[in-house]
């Protein structure tokens, strides 16, 4: 029996907690990559008014969201990898949103969003595990929707490869190896090993995320005839602030995922390659 494609995906990305959405994806990917689904249209996208994450976890201003200091007591570290496990759980969305949201597409296109929901999930259960050996769980932290308001606001699939991929999940490429600098530097303990373990692979995955990225923001600008440089015009409209850090720059890790020497230079406000 053939099930409709994004039906389904509707019915996951309105899970109400992330056992069941973790389940129920499980369960539609496995289907999905047996070939017993089917591509059937079906009513318009949904926008949705609120997280998923909203009946477990109490959203405030990003400003309000407590800082990840002292990583050597439990409170710091539970504040770090809740903060992360809240990044990957709104990554999972994102990517299915990704996969949900735009239909008309080349069947890559949605194998790829799906692996990355599937890797996302992979990293948020790692996390989870994480809080648990600390006595805490996903929810127990104050979060903000900074990415949830970047899937809503970009239901255009160019503006969604260039915000998604291309700048947010890119952003983690930089800021992700200082964490793991400061993390190195702390008293050894099995603890902390564990957190830089989870963080290096989520790190090393993330490249081919954005890559992704990458790919699908190229296809679309050229089904559209538009130059590339549209990326810069995108992220100044959502971000007007962004690229005032250019020494945090991963260069390395971006030229990987994709980013031309020129939009690194423009980034870096110098060469870099």
């Amino acid at each position: 029996m053939t099930m409709n494609y994004f039906k389904i995906l509707e019915t996951i990305l309105r899970a109400p907690n992330p056992l069941q959405k973790i389940e129920m994806f499980h369960d539609f990917y496995e289907k999905y990559k047996e070939g017993n689904i089917s591509f059937e249209e079906c009513s318009p996208a949904l926008k949705f008014d609120k997280p998923s994450y909203f009946p477990f976890c109490t959203s405030v201003p990003p400003q309000d969201v407590p800082k990840r200091k002292n990583l050597t007591a439990v409170d710091g570290q539970i504040n770090l990898i809740h903060a992360v496990a809240h990044i990957e759980y709104s990554a999972i969305d994102l990517a299915l949103d990704s996969a949900y949201r735009f239909s008309g597409l080349p069947k890559a296109y949605y194998d790829d969003w799906l692996a990355v929901a599937d890797d996302e999930i992979r990293h948020f259960l790692m996390l989870e595990k994480l809080l648990q050996d600390l006595d805490s769980t996903y929810g127990s932290v104050i979060v903000h929707d900074a990415l949830y308001e970047a899937g809503q606001k970009t239901i255009d699939l160019v503006e969604r490869m260039a915000v998604v991929p291309r700048y947010l999940e890119a952003n983690g490429l930089d800021a992700t190896p200082m964490i793991l600098k400061k993390l190195k530097k702390l008293p050894g303990s099995e603890g902390v090993q564990k957190i830089i373990d989870v963080l290096t692979i989520i790190l090393d995955e993330e490249v081919d995320h954005v890559k992704k990225g990458d790919v699908w923001f190229s296809y679309v600008c050229e089904k559209k005839g538009f130059s590339t440089d549209i990326f810069f015009d995108i992220i100044s409209k959502y971000y007007p602030r962004s690229f005032l850090r250019p020494n945090d720059l991963n260069i390395e890790a971006r030229k990987k995922a994709g980013f031309s020497c020129k939009e690194l230079k423009f980034m870096a406000k110098k060469e870099v390659c």
